[in-house]
């Protein structure tokens, strides 16, 4: 007997496309690289925002302001262990933060050619802070070196103004002092008379006097405000708004000179507020060496922030500046050789 063919179904096949595999979950030890790389980029990106934003905000913002440049190394690192955790948002962000931290590193000031007319006079400007007297030897053995016209002594207490005024008496015989003991006193010594004579009002010693030099009358100012120290940013702050009112009031006056110890770099909003008013220049940002560390020079840690300066107004023009190791002292001294220019013709 035949029998009836059978008809053997075919398999259904399910033609829906498998569900993507569910991603394995970030490792432990990727994890943990991922929140390092984050914590490594809180402060610089707090510390470059605040410098953007022009303002020096509390502690320990002005602190770590002084740090900025420095402040690339954790933004580096934390761009690499944020691509190593392979966190594309977390790498984003750190390459945001690195670029924000570089951005902010510039020069603040463009390096202008603002002086105009034959120059009239040269003047060497050597300004100093001997810390505590500590280091007079050294900047008498300096000041006879490199005879400048113009000195800014800083923390020169009244043994350093003797022993500077004597030793000086035929070369620098004008000078203009706040006499006192420890980091109080000034001195600021001239080859040229000294008139009008006066003091910014500090904790620490802010002579000024005005002289003539090519028979134009030039206005001088030592300036040594308080250090940002934890507890002290506003008397900070508001001792640096006196010479910003300085600067001010002498920017139509005539050719002004600015030195000494600022306690600020060109990171602080209140230092280039000084900038602004007086329409003055960073004489080493014109030299091209506004990132050339004064401070500290001794002690454990290496220098990293220029905290002393010679301000000029655009009457001058720079030709050369040096950075002195002073013995003795925590400051490098800066030697600067200025041009007085004329009015244009």
């Amino acid at each position: 007997m035949d029998r009836a063919p059978v008809a053997i179904a075919a398999p259904v096949t399910n033609t829906a496309a498998p569900e993507a595999p569910e991603p394995p979950p970030l490792r432990p030890r990727h994890r943990l690289t991922a929140w390092a790389a984050g914590l490594l980029l809180i402060v610089p990106a707090v510390i470059s925002a605040c410098r953007l934003l022009d303002t020096d905000g509390i502690t320990p913002v002005p602190q770590l302001l002084s740090l900025l440049p420095w402040l690339a190394v954790p933004a580096g690192l934390g761009v690499l262990l944020a691509a190593v955790a392979r966190r594309r948002a977390l790498t984003l962000l750190a390459v945001v933060v690195l670029g924000a931290v570089g951005w902010s590193s510039l020069p603040y000031m463009p390096q202008l050619v603002t002086s105009y007319g034959l120059p009239l006079a040269k003047v060497r400007v050597l300004a100093a802070n001997v810390e505590f007297g500590q280091g007079t030897r050294a900047l008498i053995d300096t000041v006879r070196r490199e005879r400048p016209q113009l000195v800014f002594a800083s923390e020169c207490d009244r043994a350093c103004g003797h022993a500077l005024t004597t030793a000086f008496a035929a070369e620098l015989p004008h000078h203009t002092s706040v006499d006192a003991e420890g980091s109080v006193g000034s001195v600021l010594l001239s080859a040229y008379p000294l008139t009008d004579e006066g003091v910014i009002p500090a904790v620490m010693g802010m002579p000024g006097a005005t002289t003539r030099i090519a028979g134009k009358p030039v206005r001088l100012q030592l300036a040594h405000p308080l250090p940002p120290l934890p507890g002290q940013i506003d008397p900070w702050k508001r001792e640096l708004g006196r010479i910003e009112d300085e600067a001010a009031a002498r920017r139509l006056a005539g050719p002004l000179i600015m030195a000494g110890d600022f306690n600020a770099s060109q990171d602080h909003a209140a230092f280039r507020a000084i900038l602004d008013a007086g329409g003055l220049q960073d004489a080493a940002r014109l030299a091209r060496t506004s990132r050339t560390p004064t401070w500290p020079a001794e002690g454990p840690l290496p220098l990293f922030v220029q905290i002393d300066h010679v301000l000029v107004s655009d009457d001058f023009s720079v030709r050369s500046i040096r950075f002195l190791d002073v013995d003795g002292s925590d400051h490098r001294a800066v030697l600067t050789d200025l041009d007085l220019r004329g009015e244009p013709r």
